[in-house]
């Protein structure tokens, strides 16, 4: 039988049709030749989210988002959102469903997991939601953390160039200069003195200690014992020296106690003074020469 060409042409539009409809499946993301479980989900926000966005749980890739719904009627029930994920998959009671906006636009939907190890959703229930700020919202939360961060470091700018434009600042960093190189030069002289002048000072230092080990040595030699003996001895005679001074059975202690004694050796002393005067002055009373060795 000759098939004609309206045929062949109708049935190549219906496989083109089919394999266009399979392409834009798989482009979806969705598997047609495997079954899928739907659930659904509600969110105040959706945050961008588009049909065939991929579905994570704990960040692995298990199905797509197959259909968003919003309510224009009643806008405070939110928006419906349906996934698909694989047939079979256990989705425990606790799982909550977040969006997470990506950094440079779009959003993905994760599916943290509970760990309810009995209870579990079934198909075409509604798995809770989570407000999750995600990224983007910690980072507008930081935006004015940052602005005031910005304009501080601009201030502190401005004031590090005031600081450098100041000659008096300049005249420092010169003066700082040379006062570095004023230490530099004077711990080169200081390590030339140690290295030549140490050792000897080091060897003075060890004679000096050697000679004081010998004085020790020296002194530890003494008779300390005998010496004390010989002290004691020399006190008790000042002592008995003394006493006989201080006593009157002795000249000199009469001398130095008896005042009688003293003044008669005072009117001796005087008598033999005047003597000695009358002596110098009329020495013929005393002593007569002749020249020819005749007396009267």
């Amino acid at each position: 039988m000759k098939i004609s060409r309206e045929v062949k042409i109708g049935t190549t539009a219906v496989i083109a049709l089919v394999l266009l409809f399979f392409t834009i499946k798989f482009l979806q993301g969705v598997n047609v030749f495997t079954a899928n479980d739907t659930y659904y989900i509600k969110f105040a926000n959706a945050k961008g989210l588009a049909k065939s966005s991929p579905v994570y749980a704990d960040g692995y890739n298990v199905g797509i988002v197959s259909d968003i719904n919003y309510d224009y009627d009643n806008p405070e029930n939110g928006i419906i959102v349906a996934i698909s994920v694989e047939q079979g998959m256990r989705i425990p009671h606790g799982t909550v469903a977040t969006l997470d906006e990506a950094m440079l636009g779009g959003c993905t939907l994760n599916l943290l997991m509970g760990n309810n190890p009995k209870a579990r959703y079934s198909e075409n229930d509604t798995i809770p939601s989570s407000d999750n700020n995600g990224l983007m919202a910690k980072a507008g939360e930081m935006i004015p953390k940052v602005e005031q961060t910005l304009a501080k470091l601009d201030t502190l700018l401005a004031t590090l160039n005031t600081l450098a434009s100041d000659p008096n600042i300049q005249a420092l960093l010169v003066n700082a200069n040379k006062v570095s190189e004023n230490l530099k030069t004077s711990s080169e002289k200081l390590n030339t003195i140690l290295e030549r002048d140490m050792p000897k000072m080091t060897s003075t230092f060890t004679a000096a200690g050697e000679n004081v080990v010998a004085l020790t040595d020296k002194i530890n030699q003494l008779d300390f014992e005998n010496t004390l003996s010989r002290v004691d001895a020399t006190v008790s005679n000042l002592e008995q020296t003394t006493v006989r001074l201080n006593s009157k059975d002795n000249s000199l202690g009469l001398l130095l106690n008896d005042t009688s004694a003293y003044h008669n050796l005072n009117r001796t002393t005087i008598a033999a003074a005047s003597l000695l005067e009358d002596l110098q002055a009329n020495p013929k009373r005393y002593v007569q020469f002749s020249v020819f060795g005749k007396k009267k």
